[in-house]
């Protein structure tokens, strides 16, 4: 009986302790997020402004539907309050490229696949913390595709695919410094 109770008050110390040393970890440095930010706790507001088109080959949706999606990012996984201008941090993105290109050609010299690419240029400031920033980056997914299929016919799946993947790297390169 008393090796049993020596045990239990063994496992429930050592809990306490791990809980302890998470929270004093956690308060003592007040930047670790669960959602895997990096972000002072001083720092309050973003600004994420329409993401400009500078590319050759048109897409006119994609400027909003990236925009759309770093806002809805950042909402979702930062507690960070959205303003129109003059956020503590800012994140200003273009679209630089946006190609279609042969990947894979058959026997007979016809194209098989084709892969579509977005190249986006990225400009994040940190007015707080200058030494977070991150100046004239660029960030590219791609999704390939059966090249017998129009571009128009796949292009709203595909950029669905491919802005998740480039919102996912400007994320972790700005706030989750990964």
């Amino acid at each position: 009986m008393m090796k049993f109770l020596i045990q239990t008050l063994s496992r429930r110390s050592l809990l306490l302790v791990a809980a302890g040393v998470t929270g004093c970890l956690v308060a003592a440095c007040g930047i670790y997020s669960f959602s895997g930010t990096s972000i002072q706790p001083d720092v309050k507001s973003i600004t994420i402004p329409y993401v400009e088109y500078k590319a050759l080959r048109v897409n006119p949706a994609l400027s909003g539907q990236l925009t759309e999606a770093l806002q809805e990012k950042f909402r979702k996984l930062t507690s960070l309050e959205q303003v129109e201008t003059d956020g503590d941090l800012e994140l200003v993105c273009e679209i630089t490229g946006y190609d279609v290109k042969a990947t894979a050609v058959t026997a007979d010299e016809m194209a098989s696949q084709s892969r579509l690419t977005v190249t986006v240029k990225v400009d994040f400031t940190n007015k707080k913390y200058p030494e977070d920033n991150v100046e004239n980056k660029s960030f590219s997914a791609y999704e390939d595709f059966d090249a017998t299929l129009t571009l128009d016919s796949v292009e709203g799946t595909l950029c669905e695919t491919i802005v998740d993947k480039i919102v996912e790297d400007i994320f972790n390169a700005t706030v989750a410094q990964w």
